[in-house]
């Protein structure tokens, strides 16, 4: 099989995987592109990001261009002479850069294209409640996640699964998509293809903290599903108010009933032994949860810390 020199740009533990799974084949990476490094912390500490690590690690150049239309980057990348790119978990490519090599430049997306083009496909396959989803290479064009598909490969959603979870699985098999690409790619026996027109395509856009607050006047099936499309990162979350005080409480897992009731949704039901809240068709019951200010614990050691009862609602 034909080897192709291969540049490689992502930044997250989803994308490492995928630039191992490179590495380790036929194909040759000559160069990484990924984020620039940061501080964070309370010491202010220098973080490289995971492909950075992996490529620094493995002696392949790595690129972090402030800004990817620099002219002084792009000559660089153009001395490397790839046959193809490699976009995953990256950010907004310009023209210049994608249309570089002369195979062009494919992405991973972690979806079953055309549904769920945005940030975050993972999560929101999660809580829309799909039973399956998979993952996508597709060639980059100048719109979002709308160009011409190479290969797709679906996945089966595991019952009560979480977003942790299936990321976790999706990040392995879209490795092997993207070597799958290449081979396929080297041996010319891929045809793309047009992305199938969709009247209303399921979207998957980028999470914000307002959009991580649970609704709890949907019904139980769709708060449990929420909870767990956003778990463990960013976190579902609810307020929780303690006599005066109001705190943040994200809650990671749970479980609910679906039962007649006449109770507002949102109510809560808190006792030495129970956690219930309210939904608009039944009950939906946190088992692990983090209290503002506490580490994340089961819901036996939370109720555990609490003196009062008769004082906390949810707001």
């Amino acid at each position: 099989m034909k080897s192709l020199k291969v540049v490689f740009l992502g930044t997250p533990e989803f994308a490492k995987t995928s630039l191992e799974a490179i590495h380790q084949s036929s194909h040759e990476v000559v160069g990484v592109v990924t984020v620039a490094d940061k501080a964070s912390g309370r010491g202010q500490k220098i973080n490289q990001s995971p492909v950075k690590v992996y490529a620094s690690e493995n002696n392949i150049p790595v690129f972090q261009p402030e800004k990817l239309r620099n002219p002084e980057f792009l000559e660089n990348l153009r001395k490397l002479d790839a046959d193809v790119f490699v976009v995953v978990a990256f950010r907004m490519m310009p023209k210049v850069l994608f249309e570089m090599p002369r195979m062009g430049t494919f992405n991973l997306h972690a979806s079953l294209l055309p549904d769920y083009r945005g940030a975050a496909p993972i999560n929101y396959a999660v809580i829309n409640g799909e039973e399956k989803t998979g993952a996508t290479t597709f060639f980059i064009n100048e719109k979002i996640d709308e160009g011409n598909i190479l290969l797709q490969e679906e996945l089966t959603i595991l019952p009560d699964e979480n977003a942790g979870s299936l990321h976790d699985r999706l990040m392995e098999m879209g490795s092997k998509l993207v070597v799958k690409t290449l081979d396929g790619l080297a041996e010319n026996s891929i045809v793309e293809k047009p992305q199938p027109k969709v009247e209303h395509p399921k979207n998957a856009y980028k999470i914000f903290k307002e959009d991580t607050k649970i609704d709890w006047t949907k019904s139980s099936k769709e708060v449990h599903q929420f909870v767990l499309g956003m778990s463990p990162y960013p976190a579902a979350f609810t307020t929780l108010k303690i006599g005066s005080e109001e705190k943040t409480l994200k809650i990671f897992l749970g479980k609910y009933e679906v039962s007649n009731h006449d109770k507002t949704p949102g109510t809560l039901d808190i006792s030495k032994n129970t956690f219930k809240i309210y939904t608009k068709d039944g009950i939906y019951e946190p088992l692990e949860l983090q209290l503002e200010g506490k580490k994340r614990m089961g819901i036996k050691d939370l109720l555990n810390g609490f003196k009062d009862f008769t004082d906390c609602e949810i707001k």
